[in-house]
């Protein structure tokens, strides 16, 4: 837990605030994102070398640009995280936008004093221009208003998060976040993330059999279209439940692709071809 700031003569101090956000070759969205968190004390972009016009725009809007090599997101926001100027720190992707309530909410807990050192902050997920309330995307929420000296991201590849022990408050109003503009936009995402899915699965020792390949993204639009309600979203629900079926298809394909080319390498290496009949 923190303590209040100290009282002014006009009440309790505001804490300043560093906003930080990862980016590359993010020209599309860049702006509306940086806009949005203007009212932070420092904006901080932490860029892996974009060769669009991402970086032009956060110096017209006042950013302190750094940079540095992508790896994977926890690795590189955790090698920002120290670098930000303020105690306290709100952490978006160049995708998300922080509303104008939530803004003043933010604002109201640094003014009154935070009473925890991380919040998490419900997010409001658009599909094609318009939020999705059902899918299991409206229960969605992000650890991204946290104290800079005592919050870093687990290390690992896919779905990380603030890594902290116990119940946090969470903030009343919710972040924008516009993760599926086109197909064109995602596709490269969901390639991206299934790979790095995969490979985090494999490496924790998990293994796929053939046929989790064809029941696992059966149970996902069983999920996602009928128990959490997705046909109440209309087409939008239907294509967005089938997408994660395939995204769930994708992982544990590569991750039964994992096994077959380590036995292919083991195979080579013994300097012969395997002709053993072999069941999926």
């Amino acid at each position: 837990m923190t303590a209040r700031p100290p009282a002014g003569p006009h009440g309790p101090a505001r804490r300043p605030l560093t906003a930080i956000v990862p980016t590359y070759n993010e020209e599309e969205m860049i702006r509306g994102c940086l806009e949005s968190v203007r009212f932070a004390d420092e904006i901080l972009v932490v860029d892996s070398f974009s060769t669009d016009g991402t970086l032009a725009i956060a110096r017209e809007l006042g950013a302190r640009i750094i940079q540095r090599e992508f790896d994977y997101p926890s690795a590189q926001k955790n090698w920002a995280i120290p670098q930000a100027t303020h105690e306290w720190i709100l952490l978006l992707d160049a995708d998300e936008r922080a509303t104008p309530a939530l803004r003043e909410e933010i604002e109201q807990v640094l003014q009154l004093g935070p009473r925890a050192d991380a919040y998490w902050i419900r997010r409001a997920n658009f599909f094609l221009g318009r939020p999705i309330r059902r899918c299991g995307w409206g229960t969605d929420k992000v650890i991204r208003l946290f104290r800079r000296d005592v919050s870093r991201y687990r290390d690992q590849r896919v779905h990380e998060e603030v890594d902290f022990p116990g119940p946090l408050p969470i903030l009343q109003n919710r972040l924008q976040h516009l993760t599926f503009r086109s197909f064109g936009q995602y596709f490269p995402k969901l390639d991206l993330y299934s790979d790095w899915g995969a490979g985090q699965m494999y490496e924790r020792g998990r293994r796929a059999k053939a046929v989790e390949v064809f029941l696992r993204p059966i149970g996902r639009f069983i999920r996602m279209y009928i128990l959490r309600l997705g046909f109440l979203e209309g087409g939008r629900g239907l294509v967005l439940s089938l997408l994660g079926a395939f995204s769930v298809y994708l992982k544990y394909a590569r991750l039964w692709e994992h096994d077959i080319l380590k036995e292919m390498s083991h195979t080579e290496q013994r300097g012969g071809v395997d002709t053993r009949p072999r069941t999926p």
